[in-house]
């Protein structure tokens, strides 16, 4: 079959334009994957999270309109809107899923039970009822915890640290984004007998419940709050970092949404970007034939402090030395 040299061009040239997607289909299938986030899609957070994945999927072999194909969805901190996009994941057929939070692991498991759910930030999955055993997840999940058993109290502690005249503190959650709080508070409990300061539950679904919460601690000297992983409340960062900041009320943030732009007065939780990369890793094992259920949920490895000494100075308080020097980052 004849073709004229500028036809011959022509489809040459169109050949160069054709899909990365598509030329990848014709040496092997794409896989897909589906992403369930459980913060808004405009979160900065959130983005550089995706952003952690798709690297980690890349150092492993697998890019987004090459061989993989990667359908994403942004459920925010509304549970019914996490059960409605968890069934169009679902109905994608994908290889595999991922869901960032326990409100969107909750909704997938909830959808499948053969289609292999990798989690990330979720705090207790025994108690979330995602997985009987840690070791041996069975089913169809596995994933990441965002937590440890002794972090509540980790959190109790710094927060005395950074602030000597608390003598009460507040832990603040959405019980329905947030149904482990009771790992965080338990551990605060046992250790607010030794620090001195008395422990409460503050229980918020709406920003009327923020700033009630916040305004009643502001009228309470010796008051400091304890925001614990949770996507409400992670959604509703800035409400929160406001009203600490016109109240003047030490706060130590676990929310991974807390980033270090923030003015949030000290930050600990875990390094999340390094659990996504590492989520990924699972995600390539499962592709590549292995079974969620037999894959470990693993706990955190990398925690991150960071301290903001400009807020510090701002509630009249003095960072010791020995904070600063356990802190992975001080913003001055």
């Amino acid at each position: 079959m004849k073709v004229g040299r500028r036809k011959f061009i022509t489809l040459l040239g169109g050949a160069a334009a054709w899909p990365l997607a598509a030329r990848a289909q014709q040496g092997g299938r794409v896989q897909r994957l589906g992403v369930l986030m459980g913060l808004p899609e405009n979160d900065p957070g959130g983005q550089a999270e995706v952003a952690a994945l798709v690297l980690g999927l890349r150092d492993l072999g697998w890019r987004d309109g090459v061989n993989l194909h990667i359908d994403y969805r942004w459920s925010g901190a509304d549970p019914e809107r996490a059960r409605r996009l968890a069934k169009e994941i679902v109905e994608l057929a994908p290889d595999v899923i991922l869901a960032r939070s326990t409100p969107a692991a909750a909704a997938l498991k909830a959808e499948t039970q053969t289609i292999p759910i990798v989690f990330v930030q979720v705090a207790e999955p025994i108690v979330s009822g995602l997985v009987e055993n840690l070791s041996h997840p069975g089913g169809n999940i596995t994933g990441f915890t965002n937590y440890e058993a002794s972090i509540g109290g980790k959190l109790l502690q710094l927060l005395k640290e950074i602030a000597p005249q608390v003598v009460h503190a507040s832990i603040m959650f959405n019980p329905d984004t947030a149904p482990y709080a009771r790992s965080f508070v338990g551990p605060a409990e046992t250790a607010a007998a030794t620090l001195g300061i008395d422990v409460s539950t503050a229980l918020i679904r709406t920003e009327a419940d923020i700033k009630s919460t916040i305004s009643a601690l502001a009228a309470r000297p010796g008051s400091g709050l304890i925001v614990i992983p949770d996507t409400f409340a992670n959604e509703h960062r800035e409400l929160v970092f406001g009203l600490t900041a016109r109240y003047r009320i030490p706060a130590i943030y676990s929310n991974s949404g807390a980033s270090t732009t923030s003015p949030a007065l000290i930050i600990y939780n875990i390094a999340s970007l390094d659990a996504l990369r590492r989520a990924a890793t699972y995600i390539d094992k499962i592709i590549k034939g292995e079974k969620a259920g037999e894959l470990p949920v693993q706990q955190p490895s990398q925690f991150r402090l960071v301290i903001n000494l400009k807020t510090a100075k701002a509630l009249g308080l003095e960072v010791t030395p020995t904070l600063l020097a356990l802190a992975d980052e001080v913003i001055e």
